[in-house]
């Protein structure tokens, strides 16, 4: 068979050429002003750097990543010993020191100048500098004549204050290298909050000294010291990103209840959840010991934590406990509570005092909005814009979350749309307008391990980067799909391991370092979202459990099929061509060659291995759709208008493959079913 590296890489090299002109500048996000200059600055060993004007440890420190990072990005040692300022190639210059703790309300614009001579990046503060160093990285490209930054005059500043990621460490621990490694992703896409998830029902992630049976009884051992902690919240300072903790209450808290039951509205008692979904324990918000208990532990966390914001998570909870709790009931109604979202408000409330108490300001998802809260607090929205203008319009700072799920597995288009302002902009007043901060893509972790983490979250993580720091009206996807795989490649010069991981995950189910055809399959497949993934299990009656392993094809690929996607393209450009594009129609049969044939290549591997087996079907399902392809092709190509009889074959088999199996879905089938259509139309006779 012909290798199928060889087609792809053929394909994707020459076509289409109108998708390849693209931006001048791969950046991402997509700065704020960008005036293109005449020439390129050299990038050589020589190359060093200048700091002038204010200066700390932590833009010594950019500075040195910087330098790191560029020798990263070209392969060319680069020292940055400068013996005279003057001939500094890039020099940095920051007017004055940023907040002690950094702030929401932060200034973060820069302004980059490159030209054949030298660069300069000024900003008024720190946080500039670190957003203009990676932009600086990016601008670096290959030429014939060697690595060079274009001459650009850059102007630029976020459009949102609050760019986040909520990284879930609770359904699966995430251990501290990998956090790192991401917030660096985070750094290189200018997203400036680390939302970390640190309890839910199936564990609690962070030392307590005060109450150490959270972690000892509730983590599996899995949990992050404190020392640990300031270790991770230093590293991403460093990186101007701030660290806000999330211990999720009243409901979502059974690893809580583990070592204290006492907490609960229930008898106990209580171990470590295992499984996914809303379970019935919950705090008892009736005893004045839950609300003591909670003074000393977010004393405790606050002092850990020195971000202003403090968040309580507060979704979720069904009332099942409270309402089967004679005295919480007494209790409703001795204080003239008559539902359970009054009880809940009434805890909040009291939570939110204590938090206030230690100087924080409390976040919390949709449900912690009720009367009489405080206009300090932050709404993360998990139900979408409407409730995030609803809480502006009464005052209330809020993010959204909702459609910025990672987990869904939607392609980056999908997030690239969703907007924190939709349909704001009509019914919000310029005033009411700034209480919308931003957004935060979310990583929940289901599925998710150390080892397939990087690639559910990137590439996909800086499309949604880019919505919230640049112009609303960029909306160009196939401008964004061109910069995203510069940004794709470009993290894994940093060390993210969201492609790399992949082979090493195939390569061990196939036990071979074989695996042409098994990532053949791999690249036009797509895995399901969470909700199907269990709603396929449950059909199946297999119980998902944080003990699951997550070692099959479905846990190993991309969420996004480049391959699908830019296969989708080249159909879509053959048939408006009226299949008079011989270019795209020769790539076409090549890549549905290469499909027909991979099965007979893939079988033996399929054989010896039995993660593998549950992929016969989908590798069958791929031959079909590459047969029906090529047969659609032949009918073009002689000019014959494809059967009726022949189509409706061809449209059972379409529904076959695009059914989940092994909880993958074959990406490519619905442009092949495309193509088999035009050769059924009339359009399709010459």
């Amino acid at each position: 068979m012909r290798s199928f590296w060889f087609v792809l890489i053929l394909c994707f090299s020459t076509y289409p050429a109108s998708a390849q002109s693209g931006p001048q500048f791969k950046l991402m996000p997509m700065p704020s002003s960008v005036q293109p200059g005449t020439g390129a600055l050299p990038i050589a060993g020589s190359f060093s750097v200048d700091i002038e004007g204010y200066r700390e440890p932590r833009i010594d420190r950019a500075v040195q990543r910087f330098v790191r990072d560029l020798s990263q990005e070209t392969g060319i040692p680069i020292r940055n010993d400068i013996t005279n300022p003057a001939n500094a190639m890039l020099v940095v210059r920051a007017d004055r020191a940023s907040k002690p703790i950094q702030d929401v309300s932060e200034d973060e614009s820069y302004v980059l100048d490159v030209s054949a001579s030298g660069a300069k990046l000024t900003a008024p503060n720190p946080l500039g500098i670190l957003h203009g160093l990676q932009t600086f990285l990016q601008l670096v490209e290959i030429t014939p004549t060697g690595f060079v930054a274009p001459a650009v005059h850059i102007e630029d500043s976020p459009r949102f204050p609050w760019r986040g990621m909520t990284v879930d460490v609770s359904r699966h621990f995430i251990s501290l290298d990998v956090l790192k490694r991401n917030i660096d992703g985070m750094a290189a896409a200018k997203m400036n909050v680390l939302h970390l998830h640190l309890s839910d029902d199936q564990g609690f992630r962070v030392e307590s000294k005060e109450f150490p049976k959270l972690q000892q009884m509730g983590s599996d051992g899995h949990y992050y010291t404190q020392v640990e902690i300031r270790d991770l919240i230093g590293y991403a300072s460093d990186r101007g990103i701030r660290v806000v903790p999330e211990f999720d209450m009243p409901g979502h808290s059974t690893s809580w209840f583990v070592g204290y039951p006492e907490l609960a509205s229930g008898p106990g008692p209580y171990q470590i959840e295992r499984r996914w979904g809303i379970f019935d324990p919950a705090m008892d918000p009736s005893r004045e010991t839950t609300y003591k208990f909670l003074d000393k532990f977010i004393g405790e966390m606050a002092e850990l934590f020195p971000d202003s914001y403090f968040h309580i998570g507060g979704d979720e909870v069904n009332g099942k406990q409270w309402e089967a709790n004679k005295k919480i009931q007494d209790f409703m109604r001795a204080n003239k509570l008559k539902t359970d979202q009054d009880l809940q408000q009434y805890f909040t409330l009291r939570v939110e005092k204590i938090v206030g108490k230690h100087h924080k300001l409390m976040a919390g998802w949709d449900e912690i909005l009720a009367p009489n809260m405080p206009k300090t607090i932050v709404i993360q929205s998990w139900r979408g814009q409407e409730s995030l203008a609803a809480a502006a319009k009464q005052g209330y700072s809020g993010i959204l979350s909702s459609d910025y799920y990672l987990d869904a597995m939607a392609p980056a288009q999908q997030y690239y749309s969703v907007d924190p302002m939709a349909n704001a902009d009509a019914t919000l007043t310029p005033d009411e307008q700034k209480h919308i901060l931003g957004g935060e893509a979310c990583m929940w972790s289901e599925f998710i391990t150390d080892e397939n983490i990087d690639s559910r979250i990137w590439p996909r993580a800086a499309a949604v980067a880019e919505r919230l720091w640049s112009a609303r009206q960029l909306q160009d996807v196939s401008s964004m799909y061109l910069r995203l795989s510069a940004m794709s490649r470009h993290l894994e010069l940093l060390g993210l391991r969201h492609r790399s991981n992949v082979e090493v995950m195939l390569a061990r189910m196939a036990g071979t370092d074989n695996i042409i055809a098994l990532r053949t399959l791999a690249d036009v497949a797509e895995p399901v979202s969470l909700q199907i993934r269990e709603e396929e299990a449950e059909k199946a009656g297999s119980i998902q459990t944080n003990d699951t392993p997550l070692n099959r094809m479905v846990d190993a690929i991309a969420p996004e099929s480049e391959v699908a996607r830019r296969f989708s393209q080249m159909v879509n450009q053959f048939v408006a061509s009226n299949f008079q594009d011989d270019q795209a129609k020769s790539e076409i049969r090549a890549l549905l060659v290469a499909w027909r044939d991979n099965d007979g290549q893939l079988q033996p591997l399929i054989q010896n291995s039995y993660l593998l087996k549950e992929l016969s079907p989908v590798s069958q399902n791929l031959t079909l759709l590459g047969g029906a392809g090529l047969q659609a092709l032949d009918y073009i190509d002689k000019g014959e208008r494809a059967p009726d009889s022949w189509r409706n074959e061809q449209i059972a088999i379409f529904q076959q493959a695009q059914k989940p199996a092994a909880d993958l879905i074959l990406a490519v089938a619905p442009a092949v079913q495309k193509l088999v259509e035009a050769s059924a139309s009339t359009s399709a006779k010459k």
